[in-house]
């Protein structure tokens, strides 16, 4: 039996390197053209075809893939008249790996219904390096026999798949997730930034800190940077930025307005206020160091 033929828009670092998973496991894949065109170069080396609009890739493929970084990225891939939407068909797949606003992943779901289309939020954990190699965790959610007949993809690129249940769960647990995670770095960062304003070593911090229940995968991670200037988590503070931003949004729409977010909202859009976008999440220990220290 053949593999379905996929179609693939946003070829950044991770769905550059989830299309060239997808292509070492044999699948026939059309991209569509990106501001850095690296991965799509790479991609059609390895024998990819190359759209010219979004529409195109729909009507191409068995399967539409998205790895966007906003959901206006990704709505302006789906509307229009050269979009996603203009070219589905009944009964066809499409999929959201990005971390998107549940609220948008909704009205997109209903969208594509109206077509007879169906539309899955499958958001990823781990990196590129991960999803090379097939590894990556992913947390999708929606229609449940659509869900079971691309699990043979998502088992490709993922180690761990769940269904989480209706459309917008896999979104909604991403931002719960981020939103946590945020908020420890920036709390660690601050903490190990507070004791150099109060003359205790980074280190000793940690070994206290560790040694009872706060220790934790995102706590090594900035201590790692802290101490050693290691960078383990190569995620930027932009990013960050972005994801507790769309976590306070989803709250404000569930008409629960988040409480403990507002601290690592704030810390963020300060950092990149200052220019510190571009740095990786860990790095926040030498901007609250700088912020402290004066």
């Amino acid at each position: 039996m053949s593999k379905p033929k996929i179609g693939f828009i946003g070829l950044g670092l991770m769905g550059a390197a989830m299309v060239e998973c997808l292509q070492k496991a044999g699948y026939a894949v059309t991209v569509l053209g990106h501001r850095d065109r690296t991965g799509v170069e790479a991609a059609l080396d390895r024998g990819a075809t190359e759209a010219a609009n979004a529409c195109e890739v729909a009507e191409k493929s068995d399967i539409v893939m998205f790895c966007m970084g906003t959901s206006a990225h990704v709505e302006s891939r789906v509307y229009g008249d050269d979009g996603v939407l203009a070219g589905v068909r009944e009964g066809q797949i499409v999929i959201d790996f990005g971390t998107s606003l549940p609220g948008s992943t909704k009205k997109i779901g209903a969208d594509m219904a109206a077509k007879g289309a169906i539309y899955l939020d499958a958001p990823l954990g781990r990196t590129p390096a991960h999803a090379v190699d097939g590894l990556l965790n992913i947390m999708c959610s929606g229609d449940k026999a659509a869900f079971d007949k691309v699990k043979p993809e998502l088992d490709v690129l993922g180690e761990n798949v769940f269904h989480l249940g209706d459309l917008g769960s896999g979104h909604t647990i991403k931002l719960i997730n981020n939103f946590f995670a945020m908020t420890t770095a920036c709390a660690m960062s601050e903490a190990f930034a507070m004791a150099d304003r109060a003359g205790i070593e980074r280190q000793k911090l940690y070994d206290v800190m560790s040694a009872g229940p706060l220790r934790s995968g995102m706590m090594d991670f900035i201590k790692n940077y802290a101490t050693d200037q290691q960078i383990d988590l190569a995620f930027s503070v932009a990013n960050a930025s972005k994801d507790v931003g769309y976590y306070n949004t989803m709250s404000q729409d569930l008409g629960a307005p988040s409480r403990m977010s507002v601290a690592a909202d704030n810390a963020l859009k300060s950092a990149i206020a200052d220019g510190k976008g571009d740095i990786m999440v860990p790095q926040m220990v030498d901007y609250f160091a700088e912020v402290l220290g004066q």
